[in-house]
């Protein structure tokens, strides 16, 4: 088994996404993503975007939007190790990324990013934008890199 890195486009990111994720569709959008490839098969990847928390968009920061792999082992670690690295050589100051409550993390300790807080969760919906909720609305866990 040799794991490596490799460029992705959009197209093949999202398609990757909406076939191996367990709950979330692809972003409408990125800045840029990464692949893993096992012997020339991809194996998984990740984007890279604006925050979606407005209050997080200060044009130094960026979000990794999706992470997702088949479930080849240590793919996690090396796609948010590499998103990491390319954020900083792009000259963002911040990253960060969430996961579910349930999660345990352990693929971004071992790529050195630390928990910062757990949101509180909730739909996206209002009366005055009313929307359907198409991913999970627990509490999540948000994590930031260094850079």
């Amino acid at each position: 088994m040799t794991l490596r890195l490799c460029p992705v486009s959009f197209r093949q990111a999202a398609d990757f996404v909406s076939e191996h994720h367990r709950h979330h569709r692809p972003p409408r959008s990125w800045k840029f993503g990464v692949g893993v490839e096992e012997d020339g098969r991809l194996a998984g990847v990740a984007m890279a975007g604006r925050p979606v928390a407005r209050g997080l968009d200060d044009g130094r920061t960026l979000e990794v939007t999706r992470l997702c792999t088949d479930g080849t082992r240590n793919t996690c670690s090396m796609l948010y190790s590499a998103i990491r690295r390319a954020a900083k050589a792009l000259g963002y100051t911040r990253l960060v990324t969430y996961i579910l409550e349930t999660e345990s993390g352990t693929s971004l300790m071992a790529s050195g990013w630390h928990r910062v807080c757990l949101t509180a969760g909730g739909s996206w919906s209002c009366p005055s934008r009313p929307r359907e909720d198409k991913a999970p609305t627990c509490r999540k866990v948000r994590w930031e890199a260094d850079l």
